[in-house]
């Protein structure tokens, strides 16, 4: 769902293939205060960060067509959008699958399941960070 709040709000693109985790994070994180949109998809996903411009996106490894990894590759490659705070949430938790998405550039790496809190202290210095260097 869409929840607009105030335009000051932090803004958060939950992607995740997942319609009823999707919507649950989202529901959470609107809970908090912040600005949510939900993508199924990768295609989907870049044109509502296009849009959207949120200050973290926080990405499904597992995603149909074109997975996490793949998605966080081209948000890094895009100029316009590399400067996204990526968040990977994932039940791939080896040391593997983190480091490759350390090495795509991703800011941080959530293992499922994860407590809120846990998810909070991930996603609030990175909106922080963003908003100075926006500012």
């Amino acid at each position: 769902p869409v929840v607009s709040r105030p335009d000051d709000s932090p803004k958060i693109l939950v992607v995740d293939d997942s319609v009823d985790g999707a919507e649950m994070l989202a529901t959470a994180l609107s809970a908090k205060g912040y600005d949510t949109r939900v993508a199924h998809d990768a295609a989907v996903a870049l044109r509502i960060a296009a849009n959207f411009r949120p200050d973290v996106a926080l990405l499904d490894i597992g995603l149909p067509v074109m997975d996490g990894y793949e998605l966080a590759s081209h948000v890094r490659a895009d100029a316009r959008l590399a400067d996204i705070p990526i968040v990977m949430i994932t039940s791939r938790v080896g040391e593997k699958h983190r480091a490759r998405a350390i090495e795509i550039g991703v800011n941080d790496y959530l293992g499922k399941p994860y407590q809120e809190n846990q998810l909070l202290d991930a996603i609030e210095p990175l909106v922080e960070a963003r908003r100075r260097e926006v500012s």
